[in-house]
């Protein structure tokens, strides 16, 4: 890994951009309170990303497949950077302007969607079958720093120079980002494994080359279909974790918010340590053995969490519940790549996010309105005790067995015949 130029550059160029990412999740709804005064305009905000980015997932995929996935990232970035760029110009010519933080939210979350899908499926071929674990953990492990130490860095620049212009910092880190991918390599698709060139046919048909290709690979694959269902219920769980962390730590503990600071920051350091050890854990104990190690992490960290009044235990469950949910995103992120056929990775991975993720709003709604009427530690309870049945189903998948990726035969491609499918590559 410490050879491999090109992933080097493609990780620093990364980190980067994610900072300012993380700048930009909380400048973006500041900039809406500043200009509105109202928590419900701030909330809007949040919905249309949400929406969008879940929206956009059907066929992410789908283009990522068919187009040059390194240019792809780069018209990306280069158009990111004029939409967060164009914000402090907007504002100092005409004013604030409500609607086009609205524009650009939706815009922003469709190029962001684009970009991941096709992050995910470029690692794969910037190193090496046997490397994607550390190199996926390291790249785990710069966006967990760059989220405790963005929001730290927007409200510096926002009480300084104004939340405008801490997006317009984001807009340059996308210039950074697109110029180190110019500068990088990716090795060629493996040889008969192109895409179909052909266009699908109307109606149906183009649903089915968006979504219904990728998700009927999931559902066959003898691991990822119990990994996608364990994932979907476990979002459900985790989602609105964080929420009540913070009412379980300010309102039923009565702390502030520095503490709440702190708690936050504790988390967090588990999930570097889970990005800087998934290498090794994975080489030592196998695919099946550390995800469902950290399916029982989110257990025993949603429900202690939840339900303990001492602030630094509930500091160091929190970390061992982030530490669980890094190693199993870790993991699953890496067996997709192992098994998927490069042609179908990119509808493969937008129909697994589409998937689980939509369980995860419904989910935090569900939590926070049963918290507020019976309480966090008897909500906190019935989470973990849906973890734990996740772990019992999957005790009885082949997961339970799984030492990698490679140990399950793949299934045929979903858009030709069972018989005539390629196999899985390991």
């Amino acid at each position: 890994m410490r050879r491999n130029k090109d992933f080097t550059v493609f990780w620093l160029g990364q980190a980067l951009s994610v900072l300012g990412g993380s700048v930009s999740m909380l400048a973006l709804p500041l900039l809406v309170l500043h200009a509105t005064g109202s928590l419900v305009q701030m909330g809007l905000v949040t919905v249309v990303s949400s929406a969008t980015s879940i929206g956009a997932g059907v066929f992410a995929g789908y283009v990522v497949d068919r187009l040059d996935r390194r240019k792809l990232m780069i018209v990306c970035d280069l158009v990111r950077a004029v939409l967060f760029g164009a914000v402090p110009l907007v504002w100092w010519v005409a004013g604030p302007q409500i609607w086009l933080l609205y524009v650009l939210t939706a815009l922003a979350a469709v190029l962001r969607t684009l970009f991941d899908v096709a992050y995910v499926t470029a690692i794969p071929r910037l190193v090496r079958t046997q490397d994607l674990t550390a190199a996926n953990g390291r790249l785990m492990g710069t966006f967990a720093f760059g989220s405790l130490l963005g929001p730290v860095v927007a409200g510096f620049l926002t009480a300084g120079v104004g939340a405008d212009w801490a997006l317009a910092l984001d807009g340059a880190t996308f210039l950074v980002s697109a110029a180190s991918l110019g500068r990088v390599r990716f090795t060629a698709r493996p040889a008969g494994d192109e895409p179909d060139k052909a266009g699908p046919e109307a109606g149906a048909g183009v649903f089915r080359e968006m979504f219904v290709v990728g998700f009927r690979f999931l559902w066959r694959h003898p691991l990822l279909r119990p990994l996608t269902v364990g994932l979907t219920l476990l979002t459900f769980v985790t989602m609105g974790a964080t929420d009540l962390l913070i009412y379980r730590v300010q309102h039923d503990l009565g702390r502030d918010a520095a503490t709440l600071g702190y708690v936050i920051a504790v988390s967090g350091a588990g999930s570097v340590a889970a990005a800087l050890s998934a290498g090794r854990l994975r080489r030592l104990l196998g695919f099946g053995t550390c995800w469902l190690a950290s399916v029982a992490m989110i257990a025993v960290g949603v429900t202690v969490t939840g339900v303990s009044r001492s602030v630094p235990v509930i500091a160091a469950l929190a970390a061992v519940f982030m530490f669980g949910i890094t190693l199993g995103g870790i993991c699953s992120m890496t067996l997709r790549q192992e098994v998927t056929p490069d042609h179908l990775l990119g509808r493969v991975t937008s129909a697994f996010w589409t998937v689980h993720n939509a369980a995860g709003p419904v989910g935090a709604a569900v939590l926070t309105v049963l918290a507020a009427r019976h309480g966090v530690p008897v909500v906190s309870l019935a989470g973990g005790a849906l973890c734990l049945l996740v772990l019992g189903g999957a005790l009885l998948t082949p997961l339970r067995g799984s030492r990698a990726g490679a140990a399950a035969a793949g299934p045929a491609a979903p858009d030709q015949e069972p018989a005539a499918g390629p196999s899985a590559r390991a």
